[in-house]
């Protein structure tokens, strides 16, 4: 594969870190070695996060092409819209966010505490708009890009998760290099990688960057979105078209994409009590936190996998933790108790 063409603008720390959950294996039964890849501590900018990674090889491109404003898209409490705003302060950009009621949430301070708060702080126009969660291009961003334009300003356009854009899939494929690199130290290959998967580009870079040996379908992607054909769809589409680009040796096919329905309910964006009770667990046997709209509900799938031997005895796992954790905040009532 030849993932070096593409320009990179360094915005990590470097190789996230991997450490094992040897309290949350032991929990579990012991049967099943889990270690975690942090990449909710991959950088400085604003906590971090899967974007970032995405980010460093979209930002060449901007800055290549002249841009002065990103502009992008996500829900109340987006983890992409925070990173993108991070980005942007870094950079000396502007940054435009169209933040949409993708959430069904009823906390009277969700819009204002958070994510949004942290990207309001770094400087970001936010845009409020009354819009239910869709995975696809949405009009209230168009609207966005095109009031930039006509304020004189040069924006770039970055869709909901860096996802459906031509370099989203790239950055994942870097994850497979850098984990095939940590993996050589430690001396073991991992047998099972968990990645939660909405928008699509990270579990998708992920296959790609796996495929190369052999371990595209051991990417078990744990859908959040509760709207797991629109996100199967997308994975697969990103997935195909990355590979294209970094000249992966064998095409991508349907099964390269293993996404599971069982954790996403009951909507995206609210949790379950399995999903507060796998936060609480990864809390108080790890220190690690995870948020109820994405790594509670990987979590979740990862505990309940492991518990009922759908990951088989022996196996070693590795969870991809993704960051998210300033949502938390949008959510204090479901946790004033512990």
């Amino acid at each position: 594969m030849h993932l070096d063409r593409f320009p990179r603008h360094q915005l990590t720390f470097g190789p996230s870190p991997i450490e094992p959950l040897k309290r949350l294996s032991a929990h579990l039964g012991g049967k099943v070695e889990i270690w975690a890849k942090r990449d909710d501590c991959n950088s400085g900018l604003a906590f971090g996060g899967n974007k970032i990674r995405k980010l460093e090889y979209l930002v060449p491109d901007a800055l290549a092409q002249g841009c002065d404003t990103l502009v992008t898209i996500g829900g109340v409490q987006s983890n992409h819209t925070r990173q993108v705003a991070a980005v942007a302060a870094k950079l000396g950009l502007k940054c435009r966010l169209v933040q949409e009621s993708w959430v069904t949430w009823p906390d009277a301070v969700y819009d204002r505490v958070g994510n949004i708060q942290l990207s309001r702080i770094m400087g970001a126009e936010v845009e409020l708009v009354n819009e239910p969660f869709a995975i696809g291009i949405k009009q209230s961003w168009e609207n966005a890009l095109d009031d930039v334009r006509r304020r004189g300003g040069k924006p770039y356009a970055i869709p909901a998760g860096a996802s459906d854009h031509p370099l989203g899939g790239l950055g994942y494929v870097g994850f497979a290099e850098e984990v095939r690199a940590q993996e050589q130290e430690l001396g073991f290959r991992f047998d099972y990688v968990i990645v939660c998967s909405v928008t699509g580009s990270t579990q998708a870079g992920m296959v790609v960057g796996f495929a190369h040996d052999g371990r595209a379908q051991k990417v078990i992607g744990i859908d959040a979105s509760a709207k797991p054909e629109e996100t199967r769809a997308a994975i697969l589409k990103i997935a195909r078209d990355t590979a294209e680009k970094v000249g992966l040796n064998r095409p991508i096919e349907e099964a390269d994409v293993v996404l599971n329905e069982d954790y996403a309910y009951p909507e995206y964006g609210i949790a379950s009590a399995e999903t507060l009770a796998a936060i609480r667990l990864g809390g108080r046997l790890e220190a690690m936190p995870t948020d109820p709209v994405y790594e509670g509900k990987s979590l979740q799938g990862l505990i309940d996998l492991v518990r009922t031997g759908k990951i088989p005895a022996g196996s070693r796992v590795l969870y991809a933790h993704l960051g998210g954790v300033p949502a938390l905040n949008g959510y204090g009532a479901l946790f004033k108790d512990g």
